[in-house]
């Protein structure tokens, strides 16, 4: 083994991400969504009319995942899509009022875990948390790409 367990950051981050998710998870419930979904309606809240692929990247899951989140969010009424107006073999997708509800409503429970992370930490540490977190991304990066 080259590293001993305590020299290995990976599992601290894999731990600290499925912490989230899992308060994101009973956080988004109540609304009737999943977080994935969440993440979704929360992107087309910002950015109406963007294409699942676009979507896709802005939620970090691959195009094939976001078809089936878009699928389950039309079929429930809670987006919209339509052909672009100029390449119309790219779906615009927005939300409808049904989505905007439930988004606020799974947005209100979601902003209380994103307020006590942040509370934990000053404006500076936040800063310098999210240097840090860029840093591992870059490092992982590199390494990936040397194997």
């Amino acid at each position: 083994m080259g590293m001993s367990a305590d020299e290995r950051l990976g599992m601290d981050i894999k731990r600290v991400e499925q912490s989230l998710m899992s308060a994101k998870h009973l956080a988004v419930r109540p609304a009737g969504l999943t977080v994935p979904q969440y993440a979704a309606l929360f992107a087309l809240a910002g950015n109406p009319g963007i294409s699942g692929a676009a979507l896709a990247r802005t939620c970090l899951v691959t195009p094939q995942a976001m078809t089936v989140v878009l699928k389950n969010l039309e079929e429930r009424g809670l987006v919209e899509r339509s052909p672009h107006p100029w390449h119309r073999n790219v779906l615009e997708t927005r939300l409808t009022e049904a989505g905007r509800t439930a988004l606020e409503l799974a947005d209100e429970r979601a902003v209380a875990i994103e307020r006590a992370i942040a509370d934990e930490f000053t404006e500076g540490e936040r800063a310098t948390l999210r240097e840090l977190l860029a840093r591992c991304e870059q490092a992982i990066g590199r390494a990936a790409a040397r194997q």
